[in-house]
């Protein structure tokens, strides 16, 4: 019985196939007919800079003003945004509102600024409301100043493709896309943000929904509300006390790894996944897990299609770099000019090696640039000794500290 109803629409169409084919009257036109939308077309593109982590930072002008400035690309954000002290060096005046907006460390009532126009190389975004936010937090740990965050109201009006092997964001107008071959169709929920399915692997498997976010520079972060209820990590997993900055300031994290992580069909092992108690509720627990950062997606030049709900993930040449494994327990923050030590981690290797907070940083091994990049990947050397030379109270002083795994 459970086979005829099958058995019988293979016969009918069977039978109704000689009428299409033998028939001597026109087929009716409006079979023949298919509206499809409009071919993309290429606007324009230009370079962007990758900060630690993978954060991607592009340059652009507001309205009439000639000086250029720094913007981070961030599919995490529902908006658009300026730093409040780019604002008042610009003479911009914001508006109070009733919104507001949530950061890891906290939540605030924003005011905008209405009806601006953003100018990037090559294409002029109009009819544009900033909110505006101080993001001194972010310009001192990445050693240059941040003066806004372009999110969802850019993204939800063309095809954006960031290409990590060119170093180039390519951007589409809206239409017809025909995506490069070897990649990986993902269909996220996209309302402001982007929310796709992933795997997380300690123990079991476990299958949850992240917010897709370019603007994090980790691998994963988890609410310990998830955490505790999956009771995804094995018991046994040790976790290391850190920091994390995001909106609002600091937020105190533990680190650890995953076993694996897949998204679509694209498996990591052992990966870095910091977990933290989501007191604001960011990441909208129980629907979502947390968020999949830019240390996992910068592995991939990702094209960005929010007006179809599509977002495709091709393997670039960062696909197998190896993952930050370090553990230093430091956090080091670009202030007035100099980089001083903002973190020191009770147990840590920087605690153990002596140093303290608002400690200025002169070198580390033997490098005296004061530029923060390179000071932190030189500080991502799992297993080796660093020298860093800080100066405390006017002396000078050299520490050496063992950078620590956390596999």
């Amino acid at each position: 019985m459970s086979y005829q109803p099958f058995r019988f629409l293979r016969y009918s169409l069977l039978l109704m196939m000689p009428s299409i084919l033998f028939t001597n009257r026109p087929l009716a036109a409006s079979a023949q007919e298919k509206f499809v939308a409009p071919q993309s077309r290429l606007i324009t593109s230009f370079p962007f800079t990758v900060f630690t982590g993978g954060v991607i930072l592009v340059r652009a002008c507001i309205g009439n003003f000639p000086d250029s400035l720094n913007f981070i690309l961030d599919t995490g954000s529902g908006g658009i945004s300026l730093d409040s002290a780019t604002c008042q060096r610009l003479h911009l005046a914001a508006l109070p509102s009733d919104k507001t907006i949530l950061g890891i460390a906290g939540v605030r009532q924003v005011k905008f600024i209405y009806n601006e126009t953003l100018h990037l190389p090559g294409l002029q975004v109009d009819s544009l409301n900033f909110h505006v936010n101080d993001y001194d937090i972010l310009s001192s740990v990445y050693g240059e100043k941040v003066d806004g965050i372009i999110g969802y109201s850019f993204f939800s009006r063309y095809i954006v493709h960031i290409n990590y092997d060119s170093a180039k964001v390519y951007i589409y107008s809206k239409g017809t896309f025909k995506y490069p071959k070897g990649g990986h169709m993902l269909k996220p929920v996209i309302a402001s943000l982007p929310i796709q399915n992933a795997l997380v692997r300690d123990g079991e498997n476990i299958d949850a929904r992240f917010y897709f976010d370019t603007g994090a520079g980790l691998c994963m972060l988890l609410s310990s509300d998830f955490v505790n209820d999956s009771s995804v990590f094995d018991p046994k997993r040790k976790f290391y006390q850190t920091q994390a900055q995001g909106l609002g300031g600091k937020a105190n994290m533990k680190l650890t790894t995953l076993k694996e992580v897949r998204v679509g069909p694209y498996r990591f092992r052992k990966v870095p996944t910091y977990v933290f108690d989501d007191d604001y509720n960011v990441t909208s627990y129980p629907n979502l897990g947390g968020l999949l950062g830019n240390d996992i997606l910068r592995r991939f030049n990702v094209t960005l299609n929010y007006d179809r709900r599509e977002i495709y993930l091709l393997p670039n040449s960062h696909y197998r770099d190896q993952f930050d494994y370090s553990y230093t327990g430091l956090g080091i923050y670009w202030v007035d000019g100099e980089i001083r030590i903002g973190d020191v981690m009770p147990e840590s290797p920087a605690e153990k090696a002596g140093l303290k907070l608002d400690d200025v940083v002169i070198a580390v091994n033997n490098n005296f640039s004061n530029n923060i990049q390179i000071y932190k990947n030189i500080l991502q050397s799992v297993g080796e000794r660093v020298k860093i030379i800080i100066k405390r109270n006017g002396d000078l002083q050299e520490h050496i500290m063992r950078v620590r795994s956390i596999l």
